[in-house]
């Protein structure tokens, strides 16, 4: 009898309009389901997961644009029952992942390759990125880049104020990917009641 092999997805995962870019690159099991691709996104990233998301892209199946999340609507497919590996191939490698649809956190997904699963390799696991990611609630990229800029300004009024806000030891070009901790998807999902 064959042995099944299993296919992981490496994905670099872009911040829309940051500059300079804010990045990950991610490698999650092919088995995922949507749901844990956005998990693996806020723990990558860094966001807390404290907001509604929403994958969009072209289905080859349905020859349209999907979108895939945590359903409102009945356009929606829900992410806890679509598996990736039916969407993304390296002829439909693209996708785009808001966060926040307050803030209006957009991502570029790009699926880079796919390759057999290694035995003594946890996944998922990320093997790269530039750059902090923005903190929750602080207004989009422009909100976080004005916050950027009144740090570089010492004796504005608003100095005092940010600092706190963000902490003393925020660095916006801080990335380290052997600090990304995974959370189980299934334990988060379960948290959230879906």
């Amino acid at each position: 009898m064959r042995k099944q092999i299993n296919q992981v997805y490496q994905f670099k995962i872009t911040l829309i309009g940051s500059k300079p870019p804010i990045w990950r690159k991610i490698t999650v099991p092919g088995n995922y389901r949507f749901w844990d691709l956005h998990v693996a996104i806020q723990d990558a990233m860094g966001w807390e997961d404290c907001h509604l998301h929403m994958f969009t892209m072209y289905s080859l199946r349905t020859k349209r644009s999907v979108q895939i999340g945590i359903p409102e609507a009945n356009e929606y497919l829900k992410s806890t029952g679509e598996f990736i590996r039916d969407f993304f191939s390296l002829q439909n490698p693209a996708a785009t992942y808001v966060y926040d649809f307050g803030d209006d956190w957009r991502h570029k997904l790009t699926l880079e390759k796919v390759t057999p699963e290694k035995e003594d390799v946890v996944y998922p696991f990320c093997s790269g990125g530039k750059n902090a990611c923005p903190p929750e609630d602080c207004g989009g990229l422009p909100g976080y880049y004005g916050y950027l800029d009144v740090l570089s300004h010492p004796e504005s009024e608003a100095y005092q104020d940010v600092l706190e806000w963000l902490g003393e030891d925020f660095d916006p070009e801080e990335f380290e990917p052997e600090d990304v901790e995974f959370d189980d998807p299934h334990e988060r999902q379960k948290l959230s009641g879906l």
